[in-house]
Formats: C-alpha cells, sequence, structure tokens
C-alpha cells in the first residue's frame, strides 16, 4: 500500500515497562474506510480481585483510505472504589494492503495511553494485524507489543496477541469467539502458569440506518485459561457510525 504507512508502521516499532490487558481491550481489525466517523463506546469487567471494570469513549475518523485514527478517554473502577478518569488514549490504525488484494489482508496499529497518575507512566502499543476470509467465515490474529515510559517503576517489553473467529450468519447477528493473552517479555516469556490466556465465545452485528449511519456491536464472555488469568471477563463495543 501506500509507503507513508509503512513508515508510520516502522516508527511505531522502533519507539517500543508495561500494563496487562484490560478487560474493556478489543480485537483490531485492519481494515479502515475513509471518511467513516464514529463514536465509540467500549465497556470491560473482570472477576480479578479486586475486580476491576473499565469503560471508555471515543471518536475516530477515516482520514484517508489507510490511516483511521481515533482518541477516547478511559475511565476505570477497582473493588469498591467508585469511578473515575483513567487515562487518555490516542489510536492510530494503518492498513497496508488493498482489501482483497492478497490472501491475507495486513494493517498495523499504534496506540498511546497517557495515565491520570504521571507515575504510571505513557504507554505505547503496537503490532501487526491480520486478517482473512473463508466464505463466510473471517478469521483474525493480531500480534501486539507493549512497553511503558516514564513510569516510576520500570518493566519490560512485553508480547500479547488476540484472535479472532466470526462466522457471517447475517448482517445483524454473528457469532464465534475471541481469545486474548499475554505471554510476558517479548524475548523471555513467563512460566505458562504465569501467562495470561482468556478465550470465549462473542456475538457481533451491524444495524444499517441509511444515509451512511449504522450501529455496530460486539460482545464477548471470556473464560481464563491459567491461575494467573481472571475465570470471567464480559466486554463489550457499541459503535454509532455516520
Amino acid at each position: 500500500m501506500k509507503s507513508k504507512a509503512a513508515w508510520f508502521a516502522a516508527m511505531g516499532m522502533l519507539c517500543l515497562q508495561s500494563a496487562h490487558a484490560g478487560p474493556a481491550d478489543y480485537v483490531y481489525t485492519p481494515m479502515v474506510e475513509k471518511g467513516e466517523r464514529e463514536i465509540d463506546f467500549k465497556s470491560g469487567t473482570a472477576d480479578s480481585d479486586p475486580r476491576k471494570t473499565v469503560a471508555t469513549i471515543g471518536l475516530g475518523y477515516g482520514a484517508n483510505d489507510w490511516w483511521f485514527t481515533e482518541a477516547y478517554v478511559k475511565y476505570a473502577k477497582e473493588g469498591s472504589d467508585g469511578i473515575k478518569y483513567d487515562a487518555f488514549e490516542w489510536e492510530n490504525k494503518f492498513q497496508l494492503t488493498e482489501t482483497g488484494k492478497y490472501p491475507v489482508d495486513v494493517g498495523f496499529i499504534t496506540e498511546i495511553e497517557v495515565a491520570r497518575d504521571s507515575d504510571e507512566g505513557i504507554e505505547l502499543k503496537v503490532g501487526p494485524l491480520f486478517q482473512t476470509d473463508f466464505d463466510k467465515l473471517q478469521l483474525n490474529g493480531n500480534l501486539l507489543f507493549e512497553k511503558v515510559f516514564d513510569a516510576v517503576v520500570s518493566s519490560p517489553t512485553v508480547a500479547g496477541y488476540q484472535y479472532q473467529v466470526k462466522y457471517r450468519w447475517q448482517p445483524e447477528l454473528e457469532y464465534g469467539l475471541q481469545g486474548f493473552g499475554e505471554m510476558g517479555e517479548w524475548d523471555h516469556w513467563d512460566a505458562s502458569e504465569d501467562q495470561l490466556h482468556k478465550v470465549g465465545p462473542a456475538i457481533f452485528g451491524k444495524f444499517a440506518l441509511g444515509n451512511r449511519q449504522a450501529i455496530k456491536y460486539n460482545a464477548a464472555w471470556l473464560f481464563g485459561l491459567t491461575d494467573a488469568t481472571p475465570d470471567n471477563t464480559f466486554r463489550l463495543q457499541v459503535e454509532f457510525e455516520f
């Protein structure tokens, strides 16, 4: 695709201390639609100790055929504490291949999170995004790297992943599964019982409203596969496109 998109991707990798995947995290897809605008709401809760609940609200825009940018604010609640402002995040997605031209569509994600508490530093997340289709079946797989800069307590670059299987039954209701995980340091993984892995059923859908307006949603109930992972995580994303 555009050499400029590749340049942004390379710079993201060069910029690569760590924050664990949050309960409101979602599976990135590599596709970009020029001119698309959206209001995006995400929420998630995990039965960790203490329970953690996260919600975000954002505004996104497809600047051109290969770049989608979104800014959003994040709120969090732990245990019996009240919900409070937690961070500002800026996400940029780059579509690196023309849709459908190759067997696998490829993109790249960069996300910067500036925490309310300056002691927590600034988190950078980057990684390649992949998607392929078999008739009505859509498969996604992403490899992600997270690093935190300027935090009081330093930590290494962490490697993680996301995947998704979706069967396009009908536009308003599709179904499949989602999975998320973190293995530890990118070059020295944690012991298997200390890694984070969760997977579970997911539903998806889109309701067209006309005049390029639509409501999209996806939700998943994720089950922890290791002792270090919360037993249950529920996540939801709703987008209003206009």
